[in-house]
């Protein structure tokens, strides 16, 4: 999936801001505890099977995701929403 694939381009060859939804507690998501080497990518791919999804992880998590790295700290609890499909959709509705 293209990062840019629903942000429209401005005129030249930049490309405007997305807007991201807010992602709603749902009770199908999925809660795990992180192991030492776990990162955003690679949880997106083992739930979702595409790596470039990792936004929605850090998305609806944004207490415990540090903004500057993919890794996660071990031992902590996050939340994978399992509805990725519904903000996908969300997404090319904004």
């Amino acid at each position: 999936m293209n990062r840019y694939q629903y942000t429209e381009k401005s005129k030249g060859r930049k490309y405007l801001t997305t807007e991201l939804p807010v992602i709603e507690e749902k009770n199908s998501d999925i809660y795990i505890i992180t192991k030492t080497g776990d990162r955003l990518d690679t949880l997106a791919y083992k739930y979702y099977n595409d790596s470039s999804l990792w936004w929605i992880i850090a998305r609806s998590n944004p207490n415990y995701i540090n903004g500057d790295s993919f890794f996660l700290d071990p031992a902590t609890r996050i939340r994978i929403p399992s509805n990725y499909l519904e903000i996908l959709q969300q997404i090319r509705n904004l």
